[in-house]
């Protein structure tokens, strides 16, 4: 007969959590003791959801776009870290200044243009937006998808965006960080 052993509890509010810093975060995910698809986000992991195939069109659709347009001394990442001062998120686009050779031995800290595909995930991508405005991003861009809506946000000043407008559905959309940049928005979110 096996025995039942009970194990006391302890209550939530004796629990302490302690956030990581972005080298423990790292240092953790090599020991293989974080899982694989998480973001750190001002000191805690977070699982990164699984993605839509709405939401993959959608970046497949921007980094076509950006990659037509003319990015001097820039490339196009994604879904590769930015090192923020206590988090790493993954956005889904980013055009950053520089060679992909130059971010060898560091990931890059800021960008011109950060882009989140936001179908299910509105809120979470738009809790990033202080870790990006804290970096010294130069424009990021909430698609939200299902609306057929881009929100910008420019202008980053003390952990914020001073300006924020929505674009859509319909019209253009010109990118203040990348001049040359335009996105049709009906093109955009066709079909």
């Amino acid at each position: 007969m096996m025995k039942t052993v009970e194990h006391p509890r302890i209550p939530l509010r004796s629990a302490e959590v302690w956030p990581l810093s972005v080298a423990a975060y790292r240092a953790l995910g090599e020991a293989g003791l974080i899982p694989k698809n998480t973001e750190l986000l001002y000191g805690f992991v977070y699982t990164k959801m699984s993605k839509s195939p709405l939401h993959s069109a959608l970046v497949r659709q921007l980094i076509r776009l950006l990659e037509q347009a003319t990015l001097s001394d820039c490339f196009i990442s994604s879904e590769q870290p930015i090192t923020c001062e206590d988090s790493e998120p993954e956005p889904d686009v980013a055009v950053v200044r520089g060679r992909p050779e130059d971010f060898w031995h560091e990931h890059p800290r800021t960008a011109e243009l950060v882009i989140e595909v936001c179908v299910t995930s509105h809120d979470y991508d738009r809790s990033k937006l202080r870790a990006y405005a804290s970096a010294g991003v130069k424009e990021c861009w909430l698609v939200l998808g299902p609306e057929k809506q881009i929100e910008v946000h420019r202008q980053p000043a003390e952990g914020d965006y001073v300006e924020h407008t929505l674009h859509g559905p319909g019209g253009q959309l010109n990118c203040a960080a990348l001049p040359g940049f335009t996105v049709d928005m009906e093109a955009l979110f066709v079909k």
